[in-house]
């Protein structure tokens, strides 16, 4: 089955197999479901075409994937611009919303983890 160009996994309940696609995630994949008026238990190949068809119109009444990835990037973009504290904290690739950075954040700022040895190499004695 294909919603809006995104394949949907045929092994998965379709309450699961609905949030493969990007800005749908298990709450509304629910409510498109049940808008739809189809079990939320069934997989891809048991439903007919017509349920198929309601469940491509639910989708469609959202915003997802394309258009809703240019929307959050346009507003990232906006917040760059005008040089907020979090337009800031983008261009920096730090965390926007108060995280602390001292010790977490290391996949926001690209770190990688460096262990500590666990004491000092002793100088070899002569």
């Amino acid at each position: 089955m294909r919603i809006s160009g995104i394949t949907i996994p045929d092994n998965k309940r379709l309450e699961y197999a609905l949030t493969a696609i990007y800005g749908i995630g298990l709450a509304r994949s629910r409510k498109i479901l049940d808008a739809a008026k189809v079990s939320h238990a069934k997989k891809g190949p048991e439903i007919s075409p017509e349920e198929e068809n309601q469940i491509r119109k639910a989708v469609e009444s959202f915003k997802i994937e394309g258009d809703l990835k240019r929307e959050v990037s346009a507003n990232i973009k906006r917040l760059k611009d005008i040089k907020c504290y979090r337009g800031t904290r983008h261009l920096k690739g730090l965390p926007s919303r108060g995280q602390r950075t001292k010790t977490n954040s290391r996949t926001r700022r690209g770190n990688v983890r460096k262990t500590m040895a666990s004491g000092r190499r002793k100088a070899d004695k002569k």
